[in-house]
């Protein structure tokens, strides 16, 4: 008797855990999947960084890491296999300079950022926490309003790190922010956790400022919507600091030469008596 009451019970679980499933299936209304993934060569803060963001959106999938002498349309193909509607790639240049490509598959449309001031959770140590999978809450500036291609932007963004409700890797909470600012000409990402009086905020990390280049009509290719006219490459701007440092150096020199012409031979009057303690070398006595 005992035994079939437990097989009883276990029946009503499993019946149960089906319905729920059924229930959060019905629900899960929005199917939208993130493909995460990154080139060959890419340094271990980008890495890291690569997989903060996979930690973050509980709605994204990995892939290997993909060639960088690969045409980059092949990515729609991978996105495809993996069954993802949105993709960032992240591809590194020179082990130096990090670019991120944001991109609706298959059809469009696609950003490219240069990501720079990255600073990873395991690099912050902040005190803030929040669950794994939870859902957030997305926060952006004013000024995305103001612009056509920044509105772009912002739809791209929301796609992308709004986890979807209901889905089935998530949790039912909010309790971190992400958000989205534009300041220098630059967006600055930031994510918070919401404090237990719902009102105060900590940072969790990680913590970058994306550089937009380029935003495309297709997905990796097509014409272009909007170029980034003050954006300056990496090695110009390496170049520019050498320059500086080279003219620097050469103003030294100039200031040093011009100074000894200008001052006199002597700046003390001398004592004549001064020669009498000269001696020469051929005077000294065997």
């Amino acid at each position: 008797m005992v035994k079939r009451k437990r097989s009883e019970n276990a029946e009503v679980e499993v019946e149960e855990t089906m319905v729920q499933n059924k229930e959060k299936k019905v629900k899960w209304v929005n199917r939208l999947r993130v493909l995460i993934f990154a080139s060959r060569g890419i340094a271990f803060r980008d890495r890291h960084l690569m997989n903060n963001l996979r930690s973050l959106l509980p709605h994204s999938k990995a892939e290997s890491k993909m060639d960088s002498k690969n045409n980059l349309l092949l990515i729609n193909e991978i996105c495809e296999t993996k069954n993802c509607n949105l993709c960032i790639f992240f591809e590194n240049r020179k082990h130096k300079d990090l670019y991120m490509w944001v991109s609706k598959v298959p059809n469009g449309p696609c950003a490219k950022f240069l990501v720079q001031n990255v600073h990873t959770m395991e690099e912050l140590k902040l005190t803030g926490n929040c669950l794994k999978a939870s859902r957030p809450i997305l926060t952006f500036d004013d000024s995305f309003d103001s612009e056509p291609h920044l509105k772009l932007l912002k739809e791209l963004f929301i796609q992308i790190f709004g986890t979807p409700k209901h889905h089935p890797k998530s949790q039912p909470f909010v309790d971190h922010v992400l958000n989205f600012k534009i300041l220098d000409g630059r967006i600055w990402f930031r994510n918070y956790q919401i404090d237990e009086d719902g009102v105060s905020l900590v940072e969790i990390g990680p913590r970058f400022t994306m550089n937009l280049i380029k935003i495309f009509d297709s997905s990796f290719c097509g014409s272009v919507l909007y170029t980034n006219t003050n954006y300056i490459t990496p090695s110009m701007h390496r170049r520019q600091l050498k320059l500086e440092a080279v003219k620097r150096f050469q103003d030294k020199v100039k200031a040093k030469e011009s100074w000894t012409k200008r001052r006199p031979e002597t700046s003390y009057p001398i004592d004549p008596t001064e020669v009498v303690f000269e001696t020469k070398v051929g005077d000294k006595e065997d």
